[in-house]
């Protein structure tokens, strides 16, 4: 065994591109990655490389400019970006939930606007469910859309935009009551709305405000904002799909493959984390030899290979199953749950491995500390998830009495 989380039945071409986007990380991301994350400064020159290398398109269509590659390819690529920095691959997953929910949803006039820009990384994605006033529960969302001839007009707080200043176009998830009477099932009145705006902060477009970015533990360097709709006028053609009251099925569809990316991130912080471990654990000496020849740090590192390996199966099984067309909502919640959980266990460990060196900003492992917990978050909680994978069980084993 060379290293970790090795994928079998791979072709050249995804071969290929992994190695190419694992030269990148190594090269262009780990040398500068704690730096840039100390002073949460954007990553402009990285984003820029990953223009180049045709990441923000990996998953488009061919005939839209992109790579048309698989979900497995893209989770893959974004499990080696999370190795490097998992800002990084923060700043690729909302665009790629966007793009995806373009392709499966979009009208083929939005397909036609938008898709050949945004593989090109021109156009970049964000996407916007949460409000200050709740998370999980998107069948509580306030923010509103009403018709106004051939407008809608937004008016809403949202919470927790991943890209929300540096991004051109956001998917908005806001409650539109037309052609949904009173009494209907609030998932049903929901639509999601294609939103232009300018990059940047304060205000991009008249009745769009985009505060400053908000100030985090860990995750820094992307920008996280919130989102704030007063009579922001959109024309009607920029409701996804076209029809109002879909918006609920298609911002789940984006998540569900969020989760597998959520999954793949923590694969990528961990393996960092073990290879950190690892290194430190051959070159610190106590009682005259190296603590990785003490028995206890053994333990260790055997116990944080294993999680690298369970949680990356998983993860490549959820992306295949998704890949072949299957419902693939009880994977992915497994993937994400295991990965995040692991994730932390073994930064925890690669942390207590260098002693009171870890809590030093001199050491890389500090920054993963706190990048951790971001992922038992993001795309669900645990308990989300837990939620998830049980109502999905009892389905697969109804008792039969």
């Amino acid at each position: 065994m060379t290293r970790l989380a090795q994928t079998t039945g791979l072709t050249d071409v995804q071969q290929e591109i992994l190695s190419t986007v694992r030269d990148f990380v190594d090269k262009e991301i780990i040398p500068v990655a704690t730096q840039l994350e100390h002073r949460d400064e954007y990553p402009t020159e990285i984003v820029e490389g990953l223009k180049e290398l045709g990441l923000f398109g990996l998953m488009i269509p061919e005939e839209y400019g992109g790579l048309g590659e698989s979900l497995l390819t893209y989770a893959l690529c974004v499990e080696e970006i999370a190795r490097g920095w998992m800002s990084v691959s923060g700043i690729i997953n909302t665009h790629f939930i966007v793009a995806y929910m373009l392709k499966q949803h979009g009208t083929q006039e939005q397909k036609d606007t938008f898709l050949p820009r945004m593989a090109l990384g021109e156009v970049r994605g964000a996407f916007s469910m949460s409000e200050p006033a709740l998370g999980s529960d998107v069948s509580a969302i306030t923010s509103k859309g009403v018709r106004d001839g051939e407008e809608y007009v937004l008016n809403g707080q949202k919470m927790w935009l991943t890209n929300g200043g540096t991004s051109s176009l956001v998917a908005v998830l806001c409650r539109s009551d037309e052609g949904h009477p009173e009494g209907t099932a609030p998932h049903k009145s929901m639509t999601t709305f294609l939103v232009e705006k300018e990059p940047g902060f304060g205000e991009v477009r008249p009745g769009l405000t985009i505060p400053g970015k908000i100030d985090k533990m860990g995750y820094k360097g992307v920008d996280t904002t919130e989102l704030i709709m007063d009579g922001l006028r959109i024309p009607a053609n920029r409701v996804l799909g076209g029809t109002t009251g879909r918006g609920f099925y298609q911002m789940m569809d984006g998540v569900e493959v969020g989760r597998v990316n959520v999954a793949a991130r923590g694969c990528g912080v961990a393996q960092r984390a073990f290879e950190l471990g690892v290194s430190y654990a051959q070159q610190r000496q106590t009682f005259g030899k190296p603590i990785a020849q003490h028995q206890a740090i053994q333990f260790k590192l055997a116990e944080m290979a294993t999680k690298v390996e369970a949680a990356h199966a998983m993860m490549v099984n959820a992306a295949r199953k998704k890949d072949s067309g299957e419902r693939n909502d009880l994977e992915a919640g497994m993937a994400k749950y295991l990965a995040s959980e692991y994730c932390k266990e073994v930064v925890e460990d690669a942390f207590r491995i260098h002693g009171g060196y870890g809590f030093s900003k001199e050491y890389e492992i500090e920054r993963l500390y706190r990048e951790a917990p971001m992922l038992l978050i993001g795309e669900g909680t645990a308990e989300i998830q837990k939620m998830i994978i049980g109502r999905r069980l009892l389905e697969e084993y109804r008792f039969q009495g």
